[in-house]
C-alpha cells in the first residue's frame, strides 16, 4: 500500500510546478479608482471562475461625454452608481491591451448577457491593482455592450 501511495505522489510531482492562477475576489482591486475602458474584444473566454476577454484599446481612450448622466442597473449588491460615475477616469498606464474580468456565467445569465464574440465592440467600468501596478487587468463593475448596460458585481434587482 505505501508503495502505490508513494507512486501516487511521484506522478503528480510535476503539476506542483505549474503555475496556478488563483481566483480573487474585489480586495486586490482599488475600488475608489473606477476606470474606463472601450474598445473592441479580441479574445474571449466564456468560462467559469468569471468570463475573461482580452480588449484591444484605440490609440486615445477618452471618457464618453455623457457618461456621468448615464442611467445604471440596480444591483443586489450595493453600489452607488451615480457617485461611481462621477469619479470614472482613463487609466494612467498606456497599454492598448488589457485583460478584462467580467462575472461568473451564472451572473452572466442572469443580466441575460448574449456570449460576446471576438471582434465585439465594449466599454467597461471597473476597477485594476492599486496605482495601476502589475499586469494590465480590469475588473468589471458595469459592462456596456451597444446601447445596453449590464452590473457585474451582483445579480439585477
Amino acid at each position: 500500500m505505501q508503495r502505490r501511495s508513494l507512486l501516487t505522489v511521484l506522478s503528480s510531482a510535476p503539476l506542483w510546478s505549474l503555475p496556478v492562477r488563483a481566483h480573487h475576489g474585489w480586495s486586490g482591486f482599488d475600488q475608489d479608482r473606477p476606470l474606463y475602458l472601450a474598445g473592441r474584444a479580441t479574445q474571449v473566454a466564456w468560462r467559469n471562475p468569471h468570463v475573461e476577454l482580452m480588449l484591444d484599446l484605440p490609440e486615445r481612450l477618452s471618457l464618453p461625454a455623457d457618461l456621468k448622466q448615464r442611467t445604471l442597473p440596480r444591483q443586489s449588491a450595493a453600489v452607488d452608481s451615480a457617485a461611481l460615475l462621477a469619479k470614472v477616469q482613463v487609466p494612467t498606464r498606456r497599454d492598448r491591451r488589457w485583460e478584462v474580468e467580467l462575472a461568473p456565467l451564472t451572473r452572466m445569465q442572469a443580466w441575460a448577457v448574449d456570449e460576446i464574440k471576438p471582434g465585439t465592440e465594449v466599454a467597461v467600468i471597473g476597477f485594476t491593482a492599486p496605482a495601476e501596478q502589475g499586469e494590465a487587468v480590469l475588473r468589471a463593475e458595469y459592462l456596456f455592450i451597444g446601447d445596453k448596460v449590464y452590473g457585474l458585481r451582483s445579480s439585477p434587482v
